[in-house]
């Protein structure tokens, strides 16, 4: 099977838009490949001038807050660092055991890289609620810095989800048929691993689940 790869355009951020940036990056991923019957649900942004869709689906948005609390945790024991997070829809195919794999085999079919640079700017405090307001409180002497920041990543992230659209819209054949009823294809969200070491494990029980190597972010 083959498995269609999206590099998106990479974001500086700094640490406090973090949560903002990727919900609606990556909400707006999952949206565009929901399948069945779904409840749109606009959100508009706190920190940009942008409104994004959701599925209004309650399990999806808790996946996805629980998905960016462990990469917020990450970026903060790993300052100074590009990184990447990882959103792949995959098949589930019953195959036969083996001494090195179950029964079970996963069969990526497209795969969203999102890249993003944090910048070590002086930090903002940042409610992490997600119906209540982002508290932000710079200094005058970085007002006007932060302000051209802030312009550039709106623009940025525009970029980001037209080349989302553009995506989802030329890339279709390898979309797997599905069957009756289902409103998602599963899916996985990668985080970077805590360590080398923790990433070489990673690895390991991805290929004990799939039966082969899969890129990991």
């Amino acid at each position: 099977m083959n498995c269609e790869v999206c590099q998106l355009k990479e974001l500086e951020v700094e640490h406090y838009e973090i949560r903002e940036v990727l919900r609606c990056i990556l909400h707006t991923i999952i949206f565009h490949r929901a399948l069945g019957l779904v409840r749109p649900k606009d959100i508009d942004l706190e920190l940009f001038e942008i409104t994004y869709v959701q599925c209004g689906d309650l399990e999806v948005e808790k996946k996805i807050d629980e998905k960016i609390e462990q990469f917020i945790s990450w970026v903060e024991k790993h300052p100074n660092k590009k990184s990447q997070i990882c959103l792949s829809f995959y098949e589930v195919k019953n195959k036969q055991p083996s001494w090195f794999t179950n029964k079970i085999e996963r069969l990526y079919w497209e795969q969203w890289y999102v890249n993003l640079n944090v910048a070590q700017l002086p930090k903002a405090h940042s409610n992490k609620s997600h119906h209540s307001k982002v508290v932000f409180d710079p200094g005058e002497s970085a007002s006007e810095e932060r302000s051209v920041h802030r312009a550039a990543l709106e623009a940025s992230l525009r970029d980001v989800l037209f080349q989302i659209i553009k995506f989802v819209n030329e890339k279709k054949d390898h979309v797997p048929s599905i069957s009756e009823g289902v409103i998602y294809f599963p899916y996985e969200i990668t985080i970077p691993s805590s360590s080398d070491s923790a990433f070489g494990m990673d690895m390991i029980k991805r290929m004990l689940q799939t039966g082969h190597p899969t890129m990991l972010s």
